[in-house]
């Protein structure tokens, strides 16, 4: 028995800990990651990079083919990268979720969305819980990377866990510890992101440490799950409440010929006590647009009012029907075109510039706001070549992107840029487009002032 397994009053039977807690910390330990997408896929290549074996799970095949073949469709893990993972032995993907006994810690990324009537829907994190419950083995830490609002992970998945007799804190073990990729940011990768870790009691917690001690620079422990949760919680809220008052800030100003961008720009020389938020087209991407929803929801257990935070979200969510107001208002005044009778192209689909992740991008909501008032609407984004099938837009799938000519260009009525990717012929657009409403401020930041360009 081991120093640290002989000094964990709080198991009963200190095996399961001693043995998993050498393996993580020798880097001998079989990773499962569970989801491999935005987040999954850059945590399984870090989780690999750091000396770990890793097993990913997806239930999608076509995944696990292209990822064993090294065939890379996240920006963040370059093919070459991957294939020395695979090549190392180092990771390997598979749809055969039997695999998960053979795993000594199991990370879940798998989604949290909401449903129609905003509450959350977590019937992804329950399936996992499921899968992983029946393979659960003693010597096992299950992790929930997953965002989700506090308590979630003691109240929902912990019960599933533990149906199969086998007892938290004792026999296996459960963390927490929030997702914090950022899609397109290069400045950043997963293992030089601090990371927050807790579990569910000290034991939990220590393996915690053990496992993301090795492959992140900085590990963030706090004292409960409950605290782990509201963190990521908290960080959106932020980022949205913020938002949404540069979003309102736009209406004031532009009502009042103000140009937003220039006061903020000139705002953020201050060297303390301001930080840039700048306004857009509405939310997007899988957390900022959900979180705040996530605590609202569970606030109605406390009957703790939430109105700042449900505000920022009623704005947020109206930002894609002004836009097109604008746009109407636009074509109306410039071209003597009615929005029913309008040609569009929509510059940018993706929720965030220089990706392609479309997860709750306002670009889906202007097509279809467009289409339900009449226009004529197609997209051009050098990232996603066809929109796929989601939850909310399904009548928009299969859309394919359109080529950004001279030609394609003189055969609309406006452009609407919703998504200021960096490759983008902004030059070209200016010159050949009759109208082009900018909600990003790219046109002015390219230099392009003036006719045709109005900003929403």
């Amino acid at each position: 028995m081991t120093s640290a397994a002989a000094a964990a009053p709080w198991a009963s039977d200190p095996a399961p800990f001693d043995v998993l807690l050498a393996r993580l910390q020798s880097s001998a330990a079989t990773v499962g990651v569970i989801g491999l997408g935005y987040v999954g896929l850059p945590l399984a290549a870090a989780v690999g990079g750091a000396g770990f074996s890793v097993i990913g799970f997806d239930i999608d095949p076509a995944k696990a083919v292209r990822i064993n073949a090294g065939a890379s469709y996240i920006p963040a893990v370059p093919p070459a990268r991957l294939k020395a993972l695979i090549e190392a032995d180092r990771l390997y993907a598979t749809s055969d979720f039997a695999a998960l006994a053979s795993c000594d810690a199991i990370v879940i990324c798998v989604p949290t969305p909401l449903t129609r009537h905003r509450e959350p829907d977590l019937s992804f994190v329950m399936a996992t819980g499921e899968a992983v419950a029946s393979r659960l083995r003693p010597g096992q830490l299950v992790v929930l990377e997953s965002t989700t609002y506090p308590g979630a992970t003691r109240g929902v998945l912990k019960p599933i866990l533990e149906r199969t007799g086998l007892v938290c804190g004792e026999q296996f073990f459960l963390g927490f510890s929030p997702e914090r990729e950022d899609p397109g940011n290069l400045a950043f990768q997963t293992a030089t992101i601090p990371k927050v870790v807790a579990g569910d009691g000290e034991a939990a917690l220590a393996l915690m440490q053990a496992l993301y001690g090795r492959v992140v620079q900085t590990v963030v422990p706090v004292a409960t799950l409950e605290v782990a949760e509201a963190v990521k919680i908290t960080e959106n809220v932020f980022r949205a409440v913020n938002i949404a008052l540069a979003n309102e800030l736009k209406t004031i100003f532009t009502a009042m010929d103000i140009d937003v961008w220039d006061v903020i720009d000139a705002a953020k020389t201050k060297p303390f006590g301001f930080m840039p938020f700048y306004p857009g087209p509405g939310l997007g991407g899988h957390c900022i647009p959900i979180d705040p929803f996530y605590l609202t929801w569970k606030s109605r257990e406390y009957d703790a009012a939430t109105r700042f935070i449900e505000l920022a979200g009623e704005i947020n969510v109206s930002m894609p029907r002004l836009v097109i107001d604008a746009l109407a208002a636009a074509l109306d005044r410039r071209c003597g075109v009615p929005l029913s009778a309008a040609s569009v192209l929509v510059l940018g689909l993706a929720y965030k510039k220089n990706v392609g992740d479309i997860r709750e991008s306002p670009a889906l909501k202007l097509l279809e706001l467009l289409g339900e008032r009449g226009a004529h609407a197609a997209f051009h984004d050098p990232f996603v070549a066809e929109i796929p099938m989601t939850r909310g837009y399904g009548d928009l799938a299969g859309q394919r992107s359109a080529a950004l000519s001279a030609a394609s260009l003189s055969q609309v009525d406006a452009v609407l840029i919703a998504t200021d990717h960096d490759g983008v012929d902004y030059g070209l657009v200016f010159a050949r487009a009759k109208l082009v409403v900018d909600t990003r401020n790219v046109m002015a930041r390219h230099g392009f002032r003036g006719h045709p360009v109005v900003k929403a």
